[in-house]
């Protein structure tokens, strides 16, 4: 039974828990672990990439307390705030082309399938090892080491690097032993799929392991210093050596033999060595910053008591990661029993909706996360329920107009893009998919907030619990997807269901925090929603009407040229019906939510 009690007065339904003060207030600093200046705060997983995991450890940090703009050497809040929005952006971009880029080389299908699939390995164990423990609890320790200790922390940071250094590196042996076993949890025998392939790409990517851990931990040692900048620029040196390895693969003669399929095939090897040497980049640009910071590496064998004491939130925390992965591979195994290209085109989709927020609503949630952890910390529980309704109408203003263009503009965004070769069929599916998913944009935001708010409570454990159920409802979605529907129509249900389940988990999450929080501002946030959806129908319209209109002008079947012109005078159009539509509806978080995404974005 929950033991839940008035959160306002004071006592979280976990029980009594004591705050961290803010610079600047009187009385002793509490000793527990929330001593910290920062809280990495988890998120759901995002789509897997090569650059995926330093990514979130950059994005899922933020600052609780302000930095004191007096001490020399310390980098403001919304400086260090807007460099990493800056950060992330260039990495969504360079992710984006070098996926553009593949889509371009390999085209739609087995090869783009099954390297989709091997990919996803690494990340998924690298997360059921170390990472989510990496990039959410352990940087409050260090910090507490750093004050408590009369090496500044050096030698417990030491041990936990040669704690990492051991598991990573037995986690990774074991990884590529069993590379053939863990293929067949993604990956079933049928005519789209081609299992000697992902195994070859296995072998040569699972070593990411090794490396996404180093970079995960050099990331949290240097953030516990307070240097964010080599951490959240990190990937876009892993995107920028995989957008050379995919050049490399392009300007190979021939193409990658897949029957039989040999691991001595220069294609096979320049993508998954290259690949691979993107992680290691990713890992050793933050070595110089490391040693800067007064780190040096040596091997300290023993247990620190220190450990120990976030076990619980450890725990929970991998529970999180886990269940997650089982949404993953359900998706993935339907994706591969249906027509070649699916689990590809799938991914193309799911990275598409995340650029908004990536571009947009981190941006927000930079601005609004360390007040609402400074709140949180401080036991204010009315003051987080006022930024959790910030942070929701700001989102709901700014990615709601890009869901209704997505959905109307989902074919030309997509021949824009991937209609290569002169081949269309492929770009069309994916845009079609697109439009029959991009609802899910602002649910996934709204989650995302919901899933930081937790954490800011100091709780693991519900956002586990979530994740449990929208898990449950992908599976057996899933499940529902590949016996209702055609193979070539599988795709197109399994990126609905993937965005349905943000919507659910956008709603129990609500009934949650309603549940620990009280009330949480609905009909100020039901409001702005009401308002921004009846404009985006409206704009949504307009660029759909913009798109009929250019391709009955233009004779011929629709290419990349069309397109682009479908694409940028329905979105000019759109954005402009929508936002003329909320000036007239006098939506009131208009102005503001332009206003904190573009500062944000000026700031270095």
């Amino acid at each position: 039974m929950n033991r839940e009690t008035d959160p306002r007065r004071g006592v979280s339904p976990d029980g009594p828990t004591r705050p961290v003060r803010p610079a600047g207030t009187h009385g002793q600093p509490h000793r527990g672990w929330h001593v910290a200046e920062t809280q990495p705060l988890r998120a759901v997983p995002a789509e897997p990439g090569p650059d995926q995991a330093a990514e979130q450890a950059a994005e899922q940090t933020a600052v609780i307390r302000p930095v004191s703009p007096g001490k020399p050497g310390k980098p403001s809040l919304l400086k260090a705030s807007g460099s990493m929005a800056i950060a992330t952006l260039i990495s969504r971009i360079t992710g984006f082309l070098w996926k553009l880029m593949l889509a371009a080389a390999v085209g739609f299908g087995v090869i783009n399938d099954s390297f989709t699939v091997a990919n996803t390995l690494p990340n998924s164990i690298f997360e059921l090892l170390v990472g989510g423990v990496l990039t959410s609890v352990v940087v409050p320790v260090l910090v507490r080491s750093q004050k408590a200790d009369p090496d500044g922390g050096l030698r417990f940071k030491q041990q936990l690097m040669t704690l990492a250094v051991v598991v990573l590196g037995v986690g990774t042996l074991v990884a590529v032993v069993c590379a053939p076993l863990l293929t067949l949890l993604f990956v079933t025998q049928s005519d789209a799929s081609n299992i000697e392939l992902v195994n070859v790409l296995a072998y040569l990517l699972l070593p990411q392991i090794f490396f996404y851990g180093i970079s995960a931990l050099a990331g949290a040692i240097l953030q516990a210093k307070q240097v964010f900048s080599p951490p959240a620029w990190a990937p876009v040196v892993n995107n920028l050596v995989v957008i050379a390895t995919i050049v490399a693969y392009w300007l190979l003669p021939g193409e990658m033999t897949l029957d039989p399929v040999s691991m001595t095939d220069a294609h096979v090897l320049t993508l998954g060595i290259g690949v691979t040497l993107g992680v290691v980049s990713q890992a050793l640009i933050q070595v110089p910053a490391m040693r800067g910071t007064g780190f040096r590496w040596a091997w300290r064998w023993g247990w620190d008591s220190r450990l120990s004491e976030f076990g619980g939130l450890a725990l929970w925390m991998l529970g999180y990661v886990a269940v997650s992965q089982v949404g993953l591979i359900a998706l993935s195994r339907v994706a591969f029993g249906a027509d070649a290209g699916a689990w590809s085109i799938y991914n193309y989709v799911w990275m598409l909706l995340q650029l908004p927020y990536g571009v947009i609503g981190f941006s927000i949630m930079t601005a609004i996360l360390p007040r609402m952890s400074a709140a949180a910390a401080d036991r204010d529980y009315a003051k987080v329920v006022d930024d959790l309704s910030l942070g929701n109408r700001l989102s709901t203003v700014t990615l709601m107009p890009v869901s209704a263009i997505m959905t109307a503009l989902g074919v030309p965004l997509a021949l824009s893009l991937f209609a290569l070769r002169g081949s269309t069929g492929s770009a069309t599916t994916l845009g079609l998919a697109l439009a029959v998913s991009a609802f899910g944009v602002l649910p996934y935001a709204l989650t995302l907030m919901q899933m930081r708010t937790f954490n800011a409570l100091n709780d693991a454990r519900t956002p586990t619990l979530i994740m449990v159920v929208m898990t449950i409802a992908k599976v057996l979605l899933a499940i529902a997807v590949a016996n209702a529907l055609p193979h070539e129509d599988v795709v197109y249900g399994l990126t609905f269901v993937n965005s349905l389940t943000f919507v659910l988990g956008w709603l129990v999450g609500e009934m949650w925090l309603r549940h620990r929080l009280g009330p949480l501002g609905s009909a100020r946030f039901l409001k702005t929603l009401g308002k921004s959806l009846i404009a985006s129908i409206i704009g949504g319209l307009a660029a759909w009407g913009v798109a009929i209109g250019v391709d009955s002008l233009i004779a011929g079947p629709a290419g990349a040229g069309t397109g682009w012109l479908q694409l940028l005078l329905g979105s000019a159009v759109g954005f402009a019906v929508i936002f003329g539509a909320m000036s007239i509806l006098r939506v009131a978080e208009l102005q503001p939510a332009v206003g904190r995404v573009t500062g944000l974005l000026r700031r270095r």
